[in-house]
């Protein structure tokens, strides 16, 4: 069997057998969603985007030197809690991360936080809020309808496109319970099968964190996610020379 094929095909089978939740374990996501949503209420009533949050740090931060190539990680908490200076030392990298956001939210701030920093690049990971419905339900085509809008307005201002694969989940400890139930593993990987067909169609680079970060299991390898979803610093460890592959890509292409 080809690699292609085992990162498909049995992930796929893998999930039909294996990743199924007793209603109690569904009936406890729910209520932590809701839990997060309420909240969430004040700040998503008032601010949806959240861009009170980089608007000083935007407005202090200079304007790329010559010959810079800045590129803005743009994301959610996995993006939010990487500490891109230490993994990334001495390149123009910065974060622009808000945890739990959907790209919903990322559409409202992506001018502020991407566009107006004037990046030669941006390296895009999201979704894994949008599945779990973090500001409301939401259809794969709504999903990657937001992701083209995103794309689509950087290319119209000269940046070039990472889009990265949503990361596989894990149900291996207490703490990852609710987070693996509130994102379907089939759903993960419809979209990154959208995402990496987008890409080649479209000019863009498909970032592919999800191949060296699951198991046989088609689940996020434990060692890599203490809670299941967000990566600890082994994980981060795989990611970061996978991002910085991609983003060469990214500036070599024309």
């Amino acid at each position: 069997m080809t690699h292609a094929c085992f990162r498909w095909a049995i992930p796929v089978v893998l999930c039909a057998a294996g990743f199924s939740q007793t209603p109690e374990q569904v009936a406890a996501a729910n209520k932590s969603l809701d839990d997060y949503r309420n909240s969430k209420a004040p700040i998503l009533r008032d601010d949806f985007g959240e861009m009170g949050r980089y608007r000083a740090a935007n407005t202090a931060l200079a304007a790329p030197a010559a010959g810079e190539k800045r590129v803005v990680f743009f994301g959610d908490s996995i993006t939010d809690i990487w500490p891109i200076a230490k993994y990334f030392p001495g390149k123009p990298y910065i974060g622009r991360g808000i945890g739990g956001q959907t790209t919903r939210q990322m559409l409202v701030r992506f001018r502020a936080d991407v566009i107006n920093l004037k990046p030669a690049a941006v390296v895009i990971l999201a979704g894994t809020n949008d599945i779990a419905g973090n500001t409301g339900p939401m259809s794969l085509e709504e999903i990657e309808g937001n992701y083209t809008s995103l794309a689509e307005l950087a290319t119209a201002n000269h940046i070039r496109v990472v889009m990265s694969s949503v990361l596989p989940v894990h149900n291996y400890t207490p703490k990852s319970l609710n987070f693996y139930a509130q994102r379907s593993p089939e759903k993960i990987l419809a979209l990154n099968r959208w995402m990496k067909d987008y890409c080649a169609s479209n000019g863009c680079i498909y970032l592919d964190y999800f191949t060296p970060m699951v198991d046989p299991s088609g689940m996020l390898k434990k060692e890599l996610a203490d809670d299941g979803l967000h990566p600890n610093p082994d994980g981060y460890a795989v990611m970061a020379p996978l991002a910085e592959e991609a983003i060469q890509k990214a500036l070599a292409t024309k």
